[in-house]
């Protein structure tokens, strides 16, 4: 964990960064450690040759783009240097290089003139920034010295034997041996000992041989995290540009209940505020529960305190303070410890540790001045307004302690005005201590009044030279009788009662020095704390995603929680939030997580997650759901879901289960479309007479996917459809007639109206139409048809004979048919329904607007269960070309707008728009499942992907309205990326090999439909290409069975009428032509 870091337990690598990372597949807290690794493996390591990276882990690292380092015939040890101001690099390491870039020194806290001999032209200097690369050569060499002695006592092998340990510096023992202006002599007499200068002789001559060259990045930056609690509260509040590869934000895995009250300029990381929690610009909280009403002011960093301290922080306002707790472990006693201490102290500054250059916040300048000759007498004790300073027994020139901003403030800094001492006190001075804002007893206490015992803070065998902030006892521990929490520090900013009060509590506990508690703090406890903290307020934003309809994905949280063994309180929570919600929507939504929470838990073995959903134990949970009871449902889903949690097979099982449960929700909310279907009375057919309904196919051109559920009411959809004729004719229809018979006949006609049944079906029972909801079932869609458009009612007690005869006196006869093949891409099935409902409706006596279809088959596939979005219906049943939009709300509503193109444009496409069958098969179920599944998962890819659905949507339209080819061309290059995007598996290899062959004569090309198979249309660059295009596939291999069709614009769409008892023996136009 590196060394002890004051502001965080587990160390500099571990501390959090307000930032989080979208690209994360599993979501957790982002630390230091995790910025370093990505720096390196993305930014700096690109193009590297073989070797060994090392990077110190006390620095934050921005690199915003790959450098470009140069590593062509590179050699030996390369350093990376930031550049940087002069003034920073007095406290830091700077590089001496040539214009060659070979290092020939490394200056630490150097003189103005030795870092302005760093400069480059531009007054920059090259500072060291940690990170060093070995050459293969360099790092075997190098590794070959721990068997050296005394190199030995700097592993396990030398300790084992005896040596004493050794301790090296990266920089200034390895890396500094290779410098070319160091000279051995220097280097070597360099060692704090005899022992380490026998070490760096060996570097020397093991190294010595070895270049070291350093890379400067020019637009990187690089802070050194230090001990001052200014600079990291500044590192948390002053987050970098878009240069960082990084997303900083204000408040980074954390809920807010009033994320208002948080101000711009502070940060709040893997917290949970509740209630109002006002936070100022300037500072942070960190790994903290708190409870409102809170008020934290400017420069403070709170970490690590749980909701238990917040009664203790109502109504005492914070400014520039540091407040912590600290899970301590003293042997076989876990503890918690509060510290607090003021922004602008320094821990380490120790009594006679004064001068020009003492570190701000403590005591005395200038000790050895003579005494002076014309002395100011001053009381023991004086203050005014920003004013606070001490005298005791103390005389000469003196500068006078500073408070810093506003009351609360711990920090002081030394006034630049000499103020002269009385000179009858004693010689020479004493150094001070800060008075802080304290209780006058404990102040009284550190300023040694008479009443003052140092015993309190320091053991009598502590010299004053070791006496210190850093050493003094101020924190309690644990007391004899009482409890100790966060006001027992907490006291020190606002006395509320005197000595005899929190003074006396403060004297009696057990306390311990910041130096003592940072041996004993429990990092494993501290890293619990933190993780239980993480999905505390992972489930809260499970809560507030869903229930407000968000577009953040979970998955990554999910993840998260399997693997950390927190699913049981995600789907506790899941459960909750899919009973209690008012929207069936979001109830499916919460289901979904519970499918992909069990998903995980499989961790990719039991099977496809794509499958069969109907087990008979789950069937009691279905029927609630069914019947609307969410709640029970819920409940009867989760306890099921216990006896199938033992193994990878049975939890893919409960998985399907909960995307089943999930489609019954889907089903209920896009059944809200029924109420957009109005059917007028018409005059009823005589029995016999039949009426025929023919449609064209469609092409759908961009937006496609957009209009599936749930995408098409939670995000809103936008698809441009055009209505085709293939090869000259309609290629779907459907015809009904009135029988005698009370009876349902069902026949399939294949490929032509006039054709033999290739399948035929007979219903005379309502048990005979139970399996409407099975879409493999022989005659499904025909039967939820006769269900959705009302003429047969199912479930009901009277019988389907005694229904049909007391309505229509008889039965139903419906023909069916398709020119095109299974899986085209065209939209068949979903027009069929089309044509269906509507010869339906108008052979019982009734009529429905095009609008009207258009939902009754969103009903319809609903019932069918076969999902399916709106897009194939508005495409073969409303006339020419048009966009269909639906927006992002229940109840679900389509609205289609038809495109006025320009005069003759509908023809010019027509001739630049062909079909080319490619032979495969789609399989648009599985698909379908997968973009659900993701689109719930609210994959950040697939929602941007939605979005530039629908806005390609309307580019495409606008391109029609221009009649413009070529824009229209790169619409459909983009759709098919789009596609790809949504379901990865929807392009074939042969596909893709035709797709290849083709590119070159076409403006786009896309596979129709979701993909995966089916039909391909191309827009070609010139028109009527039907031969060329044949002669081009023709010579391309691996393409199988392959044809291509001419397509025209229909301007129609579908075409209902009523053809009497006796069908005309001349076919319509195009019936001979099968695909």
């Amino acid at each position: 964990m590196g060394r002890e870091f004051s502001f965080d337990d587990c160390g500099r690598a571990f501390t959090c960064l307000p930032a989080e990372d979208p690209d994360a597949p599993a979501e957790a807290p982002v630390c230091n450690l995790d910025s370093l690794l990505h720096t390196l493996t993305h930014r700096l390591c690109v193009g590297s040759p073989p070797g060994l990276w090392v990077c110190s882990t006390d620095m934050l690292l921005t690199v915003p783009s790959v450098p470009g380092i140069d590593w062509d015939g590179f050699q030996g040890v390369r350093v990376i240097a930031v550049p940087g101001s002069q003034a920073y690099a007095r406290n830091h390491g700077v590089y001496l290089a040539d214009k060659q870039g070979l290092v020939h020194d490394i200056i630490y806290r150097g003189t103005e003139a030795q870092i302005r001999q760093c400069a480059g032209p531009d007054g920059s200097v090259p500072l060291v920034c940690g990170v060093v690369f070995f050459s293969s050569d360099a790092a075997e060499q190098l590794l070959a010295t721990h068997v050296i002695p005394p190199l030995d006592a700097c592993t396990y092998m030398g300790l084992d034997s005896g040596a004493p340990p050794i301790q090296l510096s990266l920089f200034f023992d390895i890396v500094l041996s290779m410098a070319r202006g160091v000279t051995e002599e220097d280097f070597v007499k360099g060692g704090s000992d005899a022992n380490a200068r026998s070490a760096r002789s060996v570097l020397w001559a093991s190294l010595r041989a070895f270049p070291l060259s350093m890379a400067c990045i020019p637009d990187a930056s690089y802070d050194y995290l230090t001990a001052s609690a200014s600079d990291h509260i500044r590192s948390l509040t002053l987050l970098p540009g878009s240069a960082s590869h990084l997303r900083f934000c204000k408040t980074a895995h954390s809920q807010a209940d009033q994320p208002w009250l948080l101000e711009d300029g502070s940060s709040v990381t893997n917290s949970l505020l509740e209630g109002a929690v006002r936070l100022a610009a300037g500072s942070a909280i960190q790994h903290c529960h708190l409870q409102g009403p809170l008020e934290i002011g400017p420069g403070c960093l709170l970490s690590g305190l749980t909701a238990s301290s917040s009664p203790a922080l109502q109504g005492c306002p914070l400014r520039d303070v540091v407040l912590q707790g600290h899970h301590v472990r003293l042997r076989d006693l876990s503890c918690r410890v509060f510290t607090l201490s003021g922004r602008l102290d320094d821990w380490q500054v120790r009594q006679g540790e004064v001068g020009r250059d003492s570190p701000r916040g403590w005591g005395v300048t200038n000790p050895s001045v003579s005494p002076p000759r014309a002395p100011l007498k001053l009381p023991p004790t004086s203050t005014c307004p920003g004013l606070s300073f001490s005298v005791r027994r103390a005389y000469g020139e003196c500068h006078v302690l500073r408070q810093s901003k506003g009351p609360g403030s711990l920090g002081f800094q030394c006034h630049p005005t000499p103020l002269r001492l009385h000179q009858e006190a004693s010689w020479p001075p004493q150094p001070l201590l800060p008075t802080w804002n304290l209780p006058s007893s404990l102040r009284a206490l550190l300023m040694g009044s008479p009443s003052s015992r140092e015993g309190d803070l320091w053991d009598a065998q502590t010299p004053p030279s070791s006496r210190c902030l850093l050493s003094a006892r101020l924190f309690p521990v644990l007391h004899a009788s009482e409890a100790l929490g966060l006001e027992d520090v907490l006291w020190l900013l606002a006395p509320t009662a005197g000595p005899g009060g929190q003074l006396a509590r403060w004297r009696a506990a057990w306390r311990m020095s910041w130096e003592e508690l940072l041996p004993c703090l429990d990092k494993e406890a501290e890293l619990g704390a933190r993780r239980a903290l993480f999905f505390l307020q992972g489930q809260r934003k499970v809560r507030r995603v869903l229930l407000g309809c968000q577009d953040g994905s979970l998955l990554p949280l999910i993840r998260s929680a399997v693997h950390e063994g927190y699913h049981e309180a995600v789907l506790g929570t899941l459960d909750e939030v899919a009973s209690t919600a008012d929207d069936a929507g979001v109830a499916a939504r919460a289901l979904a997580c519970i499918a992909d929470v069990l998903g995980c838990l499989a961790q990719g073995e039991g099977g496809l997650r794509s499958g069969p959903a109907a087990n008979t134990r789950w069937a009691s949970a279905f029927r609630r759901l069914e019947s609307g009871d969410i709640v029970g449902g819920v409940r009867e889903l989760a306890a099921e879901r216990q006896k199938w949690m033992s193994g990878p097979d049975l939890l893919v099982r409960a998985a399907r289960h909960y995307e089943g449960a999930e489609q019954i929700l889907i089903r209920q909310a896009v059944m809200s479309s029924c109420r957009f279907v109005t059917v007028q009375p018409a005059e009823l057919p005589p029995v016999g007479c039949w009426v025929q309904a023919v449609c064209p196919a469609r092409l759908d051109l961009s937006g496609g996917w957009s209009d599936t559920p749930p995408i098409t009411y939670e995000h809103g959809g936008a698809v441009v459809d055009v209505a085709v004729l293939v090869d000259g004719c309609r290629p779907i229809g459907a015809r009904v007639r009135r029988i005698p018979e009370p009876e349902l006949r069902l026949l399939s006609l294949g490929g032509a109206p006039r054709g033999e049944a290739v399948a035929e079906l007979v219903c005379r029972e309502l048990e005979d139409l139970r399996d409407y909801c099975q879409p493999h079932a022989p005659g499904a869609l025909l039967k939820a048809a006769f269900i959705c458009t009302q003429i047969v009612q199912f479930p009901s007690q009277e019988p389907l004979r005694a229904q049909l005869m007391r309505s229509f006196s008889g039965g139903f006869e419906v023909h069916t048919w398709s020119k095109l093949p299974h899986g085209s891409g065209l939209g068949t099935s979903s027009i069929l329904a089309g044509a269906v409902m509507a010869s339906l409706y108008r052979a019982a006596g009734k009529a429905a607007s095009t609008e009207s279809l258009i939902h009754a088959v969103l009903h319809l596939e609903q019932r069918l269960t076969t999902g399916g979005g709106w897009q194939d219906q508005v495409g073969g049943l409303v006339p020419g070309i048009k966009i269909g939009r639906s927006k992002a709300r229940l109840p679900l509503r389509v609205e289609v707008e038809g495109i006025s193109v320009p005069e003759g444009f509908a023809h010019t496409l027509s001739d630049h728009l062909l079909l080319v069958y490619t032979g495969k098969t789609r399989l648009a179920r599985n698909l379908l499942q997968d973009v659900v599944r993701n689109w719930y998962a609210r994959l950040p890819s697939v929602v941007q992907n939605a979005h530039a659905l629908v806005s390609n949507a309307e580019e495409c339209a606008q391109a029609l309205r221009q009649g413009d080819l070529e824009l229209l061309g790169a619409c459909l290059e983009r759709y098919w990326q789009q596609k790809k995007r949504m379901a990865p598996s929807c392009e074939p290899l042969a596909v893709g090999r035709m797709m290849g062959a083709l590119r070159p004569y076409v403006h786009g090309q896309c596979l129709a439909g979701a993909g995966g198979g089916g039909f391909l249309y191309v827009l070609t660059k010139a028109p009527q290409q039907k031969e060329a295009l044949h002669q081009i596939l023709a010579k391309t291999e691996g393409l199988g069975n392959f044809s291509i069709h001419s397509i025209e614009v229909d301007t129609g769409g579908i075409s209902v009428e009523v053809l009497g008892c006796e069908l005309d023996a001349s076919a319509p136009p195009g019936e001979d032509v099968a695909v």
